[in-house]
């Protein structure tokens, strides 16, 4: 047994990916403290007190965001061996390939795949499975993080059976 879960990923999917952290990144770079996005990813547990709820956002914003930019660089690093020189024409860039994940990687991957899908969720105002509407083209970005983010957790959990 390997440590770590294998994952099927086309190059192109890999590239999509890349793009997709790419620009969390920046939004996390930006740190706009008005970003209802980035208030998601940053959220308080003193919502009725704003003096509380500051106080811990100022203590803890700064350690949180940084750790999410560790785990989206964790990401981008495994994925540069699919997405380097992806030539989307090629019949290759469709077909997946294997990609291990390290096990010491596998939260990192979960923590920004659910992070950006809530930055997502965010910018297409889903509050509930209600407000989704799988014909809009727009929600499939958020449909496929989520697809992604199950298979780790499913790989992740066959990984914890058989290692027990």
């Amino acid at each position: 047994m390997t440590d770590g879960i294998i994952i099927q990923l086309a190059p192109l999917e890999a590239v999509h990916l890349r793009n997709l952290i790419d620009e969390f990144l920046a939004l996390l770079a930006e740190d706009d403290e008005h970003d209802d996005a980035v208030g998601r990813l940053t959220p308080t547990p003193y919502p009725d007190d704003a003096d509380a709820a500051r106080e811990y956002r100022d203590s803890t914003r700064a350690d949180l965001l940084q750790r999410r930019e560790r785990d989206a660089g964790r990401m981008n690093a495994a994925l540069d061996s699919l997405s380097a020189d992806v030539d989307p024409s090629s019949p290759t860039a469709v077909t997946a390939q294997p990609l291990r994940i390290p096990m010491a990687d596998v939260d990192s991957w979960m923590r920004t795949l659910a992070a950006m899908r809530l930055v997502v969720a965010n910018r297409l105002a889903i509050d509930s499975d209600d407000d989704h509407d799988p014909a809009d083209p727009r929600f499939h970005v958020y449909d496929w993080l989520g697809y992604r983010l199950d298979e780790l957790i499913r790989l992740a959990d066959e990984y914890d059976a058989m290692a027990s």
